[in-house]
């Protein structure tokens, strides 16, 4: 497997790049659309449980067969890939921003407003900060979940590292095919761990020192 790295190292380092690259962008743009989801939901009960069962229920979908039905409408390569990845990286930011934007306690916030902060005020500056270990905890979830979700994005020829685990598969028995497959597989793994790790540092820096763990 070593020699098979060897004389495929710049091919495998660059979908290892697309594989990130693709991974970072949509929890981005997925943890954009959940904060925006919960700061609209998380003050009426209702609306929380409504996210709560949708970010459920999203989980529930098999990624095959979503991949499957947006190639109807977007046809094969990125955008159904980004599509997909983005919807499964906001359910578990959703859920967790939502839990944790209810959960700060209200006498901290009805300090801030009897000090005359406005309500943006009181978000921005007592709630997210108050929430966001929380939030954090929720992305990193999701980074962790569509590392695997981008690999199978190769099935509608999306980027990444799952072009090797897939061609690997469609010749097993055949030359380099299993470690086609493990080098794949591997790297995924190895780049999921560094990622959770840049993310636990990333909240060290961003979490405010008094509410730290």
């Amino acid at each position: 497997m070593w020699d098979y790295v060897l004389e495929r190292r710049e091919l495998i380092a660059f979908q290892a790049f697309q594989h990130v690259s693709l991974v970072v962008q949509c929890v981005l743009l997925g943890t954009v659309i959940a904060l925006a989801l919960a700061v609209l939901v998380y003050r009426s009960p209702a609306a929380t449980a409504l996210a709560n069962g949708v970010s459920a229920v999203g989980l529930t979908i098999p990624a095959f067969a979503l991949l499957g039905i947006l190639l109807a409408p977007f046809g094969f390569g990125i955008t159904p890939a980004v599509i997909a990845v983005t919807f499964y990286a906001a359910l578990p930011v959703l859920r967790n921003a939502v839990v944790g934007l209810a959960g700060v306690d209200r006498s901290l916030v009805e300090s801030a407003r009897g000090i005359g902060m406005s309500r943006s005020a009181v978000l921005f500056r007592v709630e997210l900060p108050l929430a966001w270990p929380v939030v954090l905890a929720g992305i990193r979830i999701s980074t962790q979940m569509v590392m695997g979700i981008a690999a199978i994005a190769a099935y509608v020829l999306g980027p990444g590292l799952g072009g090797l685990i897939f061609s690997g598969l469609s010749r097993l028995g055949g030359a380099n095919a299993l470690n086609s497959t493990l080098v794949g597989t591997i790297a995924i793994v190895l780049l999921a761990l560094v990622l959770d790790l840049l993310l636990v540092l990333a909240g060290r820096l961003t979490t405010p020192r008094g509410i730290r763990v």
